[in-house]
């Protein structure tokens, strides 16, 4: 049923944002169990399932706003200008993604300039200068924009054909294609992040340095953007498959049916995905086919998973945190980085002759009475989760829901 299906992808969602909260906000980031950190380079942990979770359910929601609406008349409504709304929530997803980028719009030391230059705008010159382009949002708005722009009239069977194409074509680039300046083929370089097509893409698209424009990536010490060019079309990939799993979801066979089916096409997906992956490494910052079809496979799975435990559940009270996490997800990304930022960089505390942020300050409390560094880095981070949760419940509980629309 349609609620079942609903619930269930609210769940899902909800339970994703509920494991980037956590993993994006330990109390001291070198002291992090191995599952909660991003692999080094080729694999795949826990942290590194996040954002493709992400990408899978923006891909879903895809499909489910671009189907017919009822009003309140009984009469189903379809959006009269669906370009307009695509461009609309790209523009607004992606203009987020450069505000977050820019908090807190200045830099301790301000830029050099005239007389005239007063300091404020000195600091928030400093920040423009160096400002990333790229990031989580404007990942997510670039994919968004174009698996909705792609798969707006097409045909699963083309949908289908398209993640083929850009797979297998992003595949071809990273290993056949010269790296400029590298004097080797991609599939050479695939163990070096800063030789790969993709980073020299980056590089060439961000790198404003030779204008006297300033470093637009995201870190001056890593010579590649973790959300880059090339590996944002793959992740469109990721954001399509999804579009495909909403429309099995909306099919009209028995919810059982369609569970059944969703578990079997994506175990299927973790098994090529796995196989592929000893050809092509299984890599997150190059967002590699075989990360794709990895990571798109376990999400579905658990999908699958998801939509069978809820069926006939929608009023469970074991349902409501995830809930509360799923309904508001971009108040719950875009307020936790706000407030992560302020905690670690705004509010500090003056520790053995340092100042340190506050969540590393709660850490070094703890590991002062004993705790493991690495439980007590953790304490820090469910702290936080239990925070946003029940900010989020009391916006459930009041019938808030804020999307991009």
């Amino acid at each position: 049923m349609a609620a079942d299906r609903v619930v269930a992808i609210d769940v899902f969602r909800g339970i994703t944002v509920a494991a980037m909260l956590l993993v994006n906000n330990a109390g001291d980031p070198m002291a992090v169990f191995s599952p909660l950190r991003h692999s080094a380079w080729h694999g795949c942990t826990f942290t590194d399932l996040v954002f493709p979770f992400f990408l899978f359910v923006v891909g879903i929601t895809t499909h489910l706003t671009s189907m017919p609406r009822a009003t309140t008349q009984g009469v189903t409504t379809r959006d009269a200008n669906p370009g307009r709304t695509t461009l609309r929530r790209v523009v607004l997803l992606f203009g987020m993604g450069l505000l977050l980028n820019a908090w807190p719009f200045f830099e301790k030391s301000r830029v050099a300039g005239p007389d005239w230059l007063s300091p404020v705008l000195g600091h928030i010159v400093a920040r423009a200068a160096d400002l990333r382009v790229m990031g989580v949002l404007q990942r997510i708005a670039v994919a968004y924009g174009l698996a909705a722009l792609l798969s707006r009239r097409a045909s699963s069977r083309t949908v289908l054909l398209i993640i083929v194409g850009i797979l297998l074509s992003y595949w071809a680039a990273l290993t056949l294609v010269p790296v400029p300046g590298e004097g080797a083929i991609g599939a050479q370089l695939l163990d070096e992040p800063g030789r790969t097509l993709s980073a020299w893409v980056d590089r060439a698209a961000f790198d404003w340095t030779r204008f006297g424009l300033g470093w637009h990536l995201w870190d001056r010490a890593v010579p590649y953007e973790p959300e880059g060019v090339l590996s944002t079309l793959s992740a469109t990939a990721t954001v399509l498959i999804g579009v495909l799993v909403g429309r099995w979801l909306t099919s009209t066979r028995p919810l059982s049916a369609r569970a059944r089916g969703l578990a079997g096409v994506s175990v299927g997906l973790i098994v090529v995905g796995l196989v592929w992956g000893v050809v092509l490494p299984i890599n997150k910052p190059l967002w590699t086919g075989s990360y794709v079809l990895l990571t798109a496979g376990i999400a579905g799975v658990l999908l699958a998973g998801i939509t069978a435990l809820v069926h006939g559940r929608e009023q469970a009270r074991w349902l409501r945190p995830a809930l509360a996490f799923g309904l508001n997800p971009m108040i719950a990304y875009v307020g936790s980085e706000l407030v992560a930022t302020i905690l670690r960089s705004s509010i500090k505390w003056k520790l053995d002759g340092h100042r340190v942020g506050t969540g590393m300050a709660v850490t070094r409390v703890l590991e002062s009475v004993g705790v493991d560094s690495r439980v007590a880095s953790l304490a820090w981070a469910l702290a936080f989760v239990a925070l946003w949760y029940g900010i989020l419940r009391t916006l459930r509980t009041r019938g808030v829901v804020i999307r991009v629309s």
